[in-house]
């Protein structure tokens, strides 16, 4: 067969991926839902895969220790992400419990069983599940570092405990819950040094990683920020079809 005749090769396209990480209560969220609309991508939020665990956990009767039992409830975990007027609705087992997977209690919980080595690696391939065209953002702790390595641009954003609690206690007062902001600000604080100090995954930007600080910052402000970094990266650009 000659070379006119030999039917073509598409190259295959593997997705692009922004990861933005961080410790709770820095806005990662926000940002990661927002640049995603800017940029017409999927989004993940790996922390909401986490409360999920935890909450389907309180309602089995699983303890948070119980490491075998976890794995095996991520393994058949019922949640699905639904879009709800451009926000994100959470399901588990047919429910939707965008709201209640917030509450500090679930949040706590969910900070313990994402330490537990055999419950990361268990929700490790339904997290790179979310990777499809025409790309996608990740926001979490180990999205640059363990989940995405690969990623086309990597952000970390950080702020002060005492910034990020003033935000947390603001939010769920605005969502009907009760709150302590000196309980929050503890929690959070607990948080930290947990997630930076487990053996697996710990919490810290991957090296080429572009750090921000938002203590200071309102969520426009890094948001254009990040959206300037994309903007700059050769690989995204193709993709970038509504900057």
């Amino acid at each position: 067969m000659s070379a006119d005749l030999e039917p073509s090769v598409k190259p295959v396209i593997i997705p692009p991926v922004i990861t933005i990480d961080g410790p709770s209560g820095s806005g990662k969220g926000t940002i990661a839902h927002r640049l995603a609309l800017k940029f017409g991508f999927h989004v993940l939020d790996s922390g909401a895969l986490y409360r999920l665990l935890a909450l389907a956990a309180q309602q089995h009767g699983v303890q948070t220790h119980n490491e075998a039992a976890l794995q095996v409830l991520a393994a058949h975990l019922d949640a699905q992400f639904q879009d709800n007027n451009g926000e994100a609705m959470l399901i588990l087992e047919g429910e939707d419990v965008t709201q209640s997977i917030r509450s500090e209690e679930i949040g706590a919980a969910a900070s313990k069983i994402a330490a537990l080595p055999t419950v990361r690696e268990a929700l490790l391939q339904r997290q790179h599940a979310f990777r499809e065209t025409p790309g996608l953002v990740a926001d979490g702790r180990d999205m640059g570092t363990v989940v995405f390595p690969d990623a086309s641009l990597k952000i970390f954003l950080t702020a002060s405990a005492e910034a990020r609690a003033e935000r947390r206690y603001k939010q769920l007062l605005e969502k009907g819950f009760a709150a302590s902001l000196p309980a929050i600000l503890a929690d959070i604080q607990a948080r930290d040094l947990r997630d930076s100090q487990r053996t697996v995954s710990p919490l810290k930007p991957a090296q080429e990683a572009i750090v921000l600080d938002s203590t200071a910052l309102g969520i426009e402000a890094v948001l254009a920020a990040v959206i300037e970094a994309a903007k700059t990266k050769t690989n995204l650009q193709e993709f970038l079809v509504k900057s």
